[in-house]
């Protein structure tokens, strides 16, 4: 039975299919549109979903949406009657809503000769997400927990899941939220783009804490793990804020109130320059998500007494606080998945509707990689190098086909060694915003000024900004203060002292680094090419970033080539197929 689950008219549109419980393909609209965050209906998503799977729309059994206009409904009514807000403000909720409904219709719509003869699923946005979690994770019984910005009238929601069945015992409602308090600080601080909020968190290391005072009146924590905000700080509570999820990058408006001003000093315009003010706004920031975040963790723990927790939602991104939560609650398990955001949420759909037919006869599917978009053969990378031939001499290109794996991995190895800048296009595309081996810039460690070389010939980005090392799995423990299974690279661990001068390019300036570990179960080729560097350098780990440039990550082969071409990438390696500049 094919399922379809869909995350649409909001950012990081996407769209999965499972077929009797196991996944068969999920990608985010971003990477077929080449828009960031694109939000809207994932038309191509689902496009690709079907083609993957050799089946057309009229095969699916199954629509879910993360998404119910009729959750909450209680409380949304409630707190109309009781705060009177804008009417503007209550017109804008409305349109929303209304763009939300009729999925058959834009099915129709963008597949108008494949009807669509199945049923519709509007799935409660904070299941979804600790659907996408627990679902996937590899956890009989786990303590679940959803936080983001806001989805259905709610914020946040924990509960606990046992076999294939999640209770909710809580929710957060409109207008709390830990998400909404990262958004309007991180624009209070001059990055004003939908899913800026990484930036705090690469600026957070360079200041120190000294406004809590000051958070600790923004953000208000109760010893049963709830929170609030204190109202006089926002915005979006009251008055119209813009909101645009229609068809391109999502936008939102300024969701902080002037008054915060008064309390941390002048609005950072998005072009004027970081001050040390503006690093300790940073560090208090991600510090009151933190105190917030283990308040939930340890009133859970303490309710629960179970040693797994399955996290999602937005601010499950936040892999500084999740690279902490073994230290900093009694948990000593915690799965994120790679996409634990609003994507993730097409994901969680489509297990929920899943586990709600007859689930008790109903295996678990455990997500141990990503790797479920988009994958090209030696054919079509072929096909590509020829039609581009008369270009790539123009160039003064070298390419080299490689049909030996060891001797593939061997050489972008000693390429990475000689300090050159590699692209290395292979297999499936990553699902979630993490580059994991397929669609990934690579580069060597070792090199202190390797974050310059990257900034300056492809990257072009914010210089406080780490890169990543992916390591293998059996070396983490050697080389990092904590061993545990990152595939995702949803968790910053310490680098251990005495190896932070081998590895300068990866390490933070507070000595952590954002870990993804390579099994050769996982990633076979992505591994070797790790293994065969290990060999040449006595250094099992590489530096890794995403392959785009001021872009979605690429999903095609033309599209690696193309900024391949534009940019100063010394080697392209796609597939078996090495692509040199002379």
């Amino acid at each position: 039975m094919y399922i379809l689950g869909v995350n649409a008219f909001h950012g990081d549109s996407s769209a999965c299919l499972i077929n009797d419980g196991k996944i068969i393909a999920a990608a985010e609209e971003e990477r077929f549109r080449r828009i960031k965050h694109w939000a809207g209906f994932p038309s191509e998503s689902i496009s690709y979903c079907l083609e993957e799977a050799g089946i057309r729309l009229k095969d699916v059994a199954h629509v879910a949406i993360n998404q119910d206009t009729k959750a909450n409904l209680g409380k949304k009514v409630a707190y109309t009657l009781a705060h009177r807000p804008d009417l503007n403000l209550v017109l804008e909720r409305i349109r929303n809503k209304k763009e939300r409904l009729g999925i058959k219709d834009y099915l129709a719509e963008s597949f108008p000769e494949d009807e669509f003869t199945g049923t519709v699923h509007s799935v409660e946005h904070h299941l979804a997400h600790l659907s996408s979690a627990f679902h996937v994770s590899p956890f009989d019984s786990a303590v679940v927990v959803s936080v983001d910005g806001f989805g259905d009238f709610a914020s946040a929601a924990w509960g606990v899941g046992n076999g294939t069945k999640i209770d909710i015992e809580e929710r957060i409602y409109f207008p709390h939220s830990l998400g909404v308090f990262y958004q309007a600080l991180t624009q209070f601080l001059g990055f004003p783009h939908y899913g800026d909020e990484y930036k705090v968190m690469g600026l957070a290391p360079y200041g120190e804490p000294r406004y809590m005072d000051q958070m600790r009146r923004i953000v208000e924590i109760e010893k049963s793990g709830k929170f609030r905000l204190n109202l006089d700080f926002f915005r979006h509570h009251e008055q119209s804020v813009q909101y645009e999820w229609d068809d391109g990058a999502p936008v939102v408006g300024e969701l902080f109130d002037s008054s915060l001003a008064d309390l941390l000093g002048p609005v950072r315009g998005k072009d004027e320059p970081l001050e040390q003010h503006h690093k300790d706004i940073a560090r208090s920031i991600q510090a009151m998500y933190e105190e917030a975040f283990f308040n939930i963790l340890r009133a859970l723990y303490e309710r629960h007494k179970i040693d797994s927790l399955a996290l999602a939602g937005g601010c499950a991104m936040n892999s500084v606080a999740n690279g902490k939560i073994r230290r900093h609650s009694s948990f000593g398990k915690v799965y994120v998945q790679s996409a634990a955001g609003d994507a993730g949420g097409a994901i969680g759909a489509a297990y929920s509707v899943w586990h709600k037919t007859d689930s008790d006869k109903h295996g678990r599917f455990g997500m141990d990689h990503a790797y479920w978009g988009p994958g090209f053969d030696g054919v079509d990378i072929q096909t590509l190098i020829e039609n581009r031939q008369d270009e790539l001499k123009q160039k003064k290109c070298e390419i080299v086909n490689v049909l030996d794996e060891e001797e593939l991995c061997g050489r972008t190895a000693e390429a990475i060694a000689d300090g050159k800048v590699i692209g290395w296009f292979q297999g499936r595309m990553e699902w979630g915003p993490r580059a994991l081996g397929n669609r990934s810039i690579l580069c060597d460690p070792r090199r202190a000024d390797m974050k310059d070389i990257l900034n300056r010939k492809i990257k072009r980005r914010e210089s406080f900004r780490p890169f990543a090392p992916s390591i293998l799995r059996e070396a983490v423990s050697s080389w990092f203060e904590e061993d545990d299974d990152v595939p995702f690279m949803m968790k910053v661990f310490q680098v251990r002292e005495d190896q932070r001068k081998k590895i300068p390019a990866v390490v933070h300036v507070d000595g952590s680094g954002r870990l993804q570990t390579v099994t050769s179960n996982a990633n076979p080729r992505y591994h070797k090419l790790i293994s065969k560097f290990f060999e040449q350098t006595g250094v099992p780990i590489v530096l890794n970033t995403s392959f785009n440039e001021n872009e979605p990550v690429v999903c095609k082969p033309d599209e690696a080539l193309d900024c391949f071409l534009r940019t100063n990438m010394d080697v392209l390696v796609l597939g078996n197929c090495i692509v040199s500049r002379n």
